[in-house]
């Protein structure tokens, strides 16, 4: 294994992956396998697992007890907060393997603690999934998402605060960015 340049990774974890950009820092208690892929800048807290066919973008933040399965994708500045629970088979049977989903979570998306998120959908870029959802289908950009199942309960800015749209259909958010709701999705005007 090749020297980390400009990664920590506390002396209580075990990083196997070469695969990690400068900035990054793994926490105590935290198993990254060899085939994981882990960009710049990433957060990996305490008692995580990633497994092999893992990719995380930059700027990724991974709080404490989650476990990243192969076939996850996770792109640049997404927030998974504690506990959240990540799957990747549909029907598992331990000694009848099916084949493993693939579930994308997008740029930006927040998931809050103690989420799950079922394999094989999309977090769409900057949702929002509410602490303890349950998410069993793609989630829109923008969404906010929350209950069991998780349903969609309104839009978020690209900054996290929920937007309110009016009768045109149309947001703006405190922070200045304007959006416009279209067929069950926003776009950012």
């Amino acid at each position: 294994m090749r020297e980390l340049k400009d990664v920590f990774v506390h002396p209580q974890a075990l990083c196997e992956s070469s695969d990690i950009g400068p900035g990054t820092r793994i926490w105590a208690f935290a198993h990254v396998l060899k085939g994981a892929k882990i960009g710049s800048k990433v957060n990996v807290g305490d008692h995580c697992f990633i497994e092999n066919d893992v990719v995380i973008g930059d700027n990724v933040v991974i709080k404490n007890g989650v476990a990243v399965w192969d076939g996850v994708t996770i792109e640049d500045g997404a927030f998974l907060g504690p506990n959240v629970a990540l799957t990747n088979e549909l029907f598992p049977r331990s000694g009848f393997p099916k084949g493993l989903e693939k579930t994308l979570i997008k740029k930006g998306a927040t998931i809050g603690a103690n989420a799950t998120i079922v394999t094989g959908i999309t977090i769409g870029g900057y949702a929002m999934i509410g602490a303890g959802a349950v998410v069993t289908k793609d989630v829109p950009s923008h969404a906010l998402m929350y209950g069991n199942p998780a349903r969609r309960k309104g839009w978020v800015c690209v900054c996290g605060l929920k937007l309110l749209t009016g009768k045109a259909r149309r947001a703006v958010c405190s922070c200045g960015r304007a959006y416009i709701e279209q067929k069950q999705s926003l776009r950012l005007l």
